[in-house]
């Protein structure tokens, strides 16, 4: 599933997942500029680039789905650092379908970003969502997790493979689910 962002310049920026791994730049006009990116599992490598997302800096976030983080970019493609999402898989994971995973696959999804948004405004935040335990992770765009919501399921609050995110104010996100056939339009109140 290719996704697009653009940096603040108007640069156009593609992530090209399931079949070149890789990030594509175009200029404002559409014009070609570079690539970066191949499959593997190095600094600069991707499995499954599956969302992409930019912040005010021009910084390029990648959903590398596979390899189970979001690498950073400057707008030349130049690696800056990489997120990963190491929180612990709750005692009780709602199973949305098919057998329940083994320990080692379980530990392989959790917190593997299927779908990436940065806030407008500053300070900026990062949303991220996996497909399991199907939440959706606040962090701050160094990293740190801020916040965490939901679990696998049918009901509100509740996810099936959120395959894309949007967050237009800090505290309202979209999430457009795969298994579920839906959008959610969630508001968020943080903690007092």
């Amino acid at each position: 599933m290719p996704d697009i962002t653009w940096d603040p310049q108007g640069n156009i920026f593609i992530s090209d997942g399931h079949i070149n791994s890789r990030v594509a730049k175009f200029d404002k006009n559409g014009d070609w500029v570079k690539q970066w990116g191949n499959r593997g599992t190095g600094t600069g490598e991707f499995n499954t680039p599956h969302s992409i997302a930019s912040d005010n800096q021009g910084n390029i976030y990648v959903a590398d789905r596979g390899n189970r983080r979001i690498q950073v970019f400057d707008g030349g493609g130049n690696f800056l650092r990489q997120i990963t999402i190491d929180l612990p898989i709750p005692p009780k994971v709602h199973q949305w379908m098919g057998n329940p995973l083994s320990a080692q696959a379980a530990a392989a999804q959790n917190g593997a970003p299927w779908a990436v948004c940065i806030t407008p405004g500053s300070p900026q935040y990062l949303y991220s969502a996996d497909a399991y335990p199907g939440r959706v992770y606040k962090l701050s765009l160094d990293g740190q997790v801020l916040g965490v919501l939901g679990r696998t399921g049918r009901q509100p609050k509740e996810f099936g493979w959120i395959h894309e995110i949007a967050c237009p104010p800090e505290n309202e996100i979209y999430v457009a689910e795969l298994l579920n056939w839906r959008v959610q339009k969630l508001r968020l109140r943080p903690p007092k």
